[in-house]
């Protein structure tokens, strides 16, 4: 059974649990963190493109993380997340020592990794992520790697040097060019398509929904097979639920147990949209009322 401590610093933000302790953080922007939690037995079998389920407290709200990283030895998981909603920004509020009342896993289907030839791994945002430990795994089962990493502006762009270091070319782009190439990911992308027609054999892509749509219509017209991954609409994570359907051409599937991962060419991505905006106007409300109780609990 499980023992539940009361947090050492805040009543509204979480109940303690030894089990799935945080022993690292660090801030990588305003909204963007990673922590690194010690959960040994998830570590163990984790593999690149299988993700968590988080609950901050025991009335959390089951959230979906894309593992970014694991260590067997050390028994640890490394998430990246960006403050979105009041969840997220509950969860950025733990410190080392804090704890998860849940973290459940590994899930979802593993990535796909095989000696294709020359691939390209492309992450946008906080997907960068999750597009490295596949790069890292392509890497390691002989491909030549092409990454390609992208966020708004500099200080949303994270790990350049864990990317370069399991990429054999790396291109870095910022909406507003501030850092990098100016441009959209799509760009380098067709650039690489285009000198290297017939070369590369597979494409992943991982970031916002909007991204990974322009990234499936940029190589459809080259014929390469574009993996990408939908965990953001998830709830549950055990397809019990259904909110996370995803409509393929071949029929509809269910995101925790069919995937994460899909073809993107298959994907009807402007239903897929329109889902993801269903519940704004609540999700908005929740943050609200989160960020009056903490003005509250920070005057009294």
């Amino acid at each position: 059974m499980l023992t539940y401590l009361p947090s050492r610093r805040s009543s509204i933000t979480r109940w303690e649990v030894q089990v799935y302790e945080i022993i690292e953080k660090q801030v990588f922007s305003d909204v963007t963190k990673m922590v690194v939690v010690r959960a040994p037995e998830v570590a163990h079998k984790a593999k690149a493109g299988e993700f968590v389920i988080v609950r901050v407290d025991e009335r959390g709200e089951r959230i979906p993380l894309t593992i970014a990283d694991f260590d067997r030895e050390q028994g640890t998981v490394t998430l990246i997340f960006q403050e979105v909603g009041k969840s997220t920004m509950q969860m950025g509020m733990l410190e080392v020592g804090d704890g998860f009342a849940n973290l459940v896993g590994p899930l979802g289907h593993a990535t796909e990794v095989e000696n294709l030839g020359t691939v390209a791994c492309v992450g946008g945002g906080v997907g960068i992520a999750p597009i490295y430990p596949i790069a890292r795994a392509l890497k390691e089962a002989g491909n030549y790697v092409i990454s390609i990493i992208g966020a708004r502006t500099q200080s949303l762009l994270f790990w350049e040097d864990k990317m370069r270091a399991v990429s054999d070319e790396l291109v870095a782009c910022t909406d507003d060019g501030s850092y990098g190439r100016h441009g959209l990911v799509t760009a380098p992308l067709k650039e690489v398509l285009e000198a290297r027609s017939g070369e590369i054999q597979r494409v992943w892509a991982i970031g916002p929904a909007i991204m990974m749509k322009f990234v499936a219509r940029t190589t459809e017209p080259y014929g390469v097979k574009t993996i990408v991954s939908l965990n953001t609409i998830m709830i549950d994570g055990t397809g019990m639920c259904g909110g996370c359907r995803v409509q393929l051409k071949a029929g509809a599937q269910f995101v925790c147990v069919d995937g994460p991962e899909f073809d993107g060419h298959l994907v009807d991505w402007d239903l897929l949209l329109a889902r993801q905006s269903f519940y704004r106007v609540e999700e908005q409300e929740a943050v609200e009322r989160w960020q009056q109780l903490v003005r509250l609990e920070n005057v009294a």
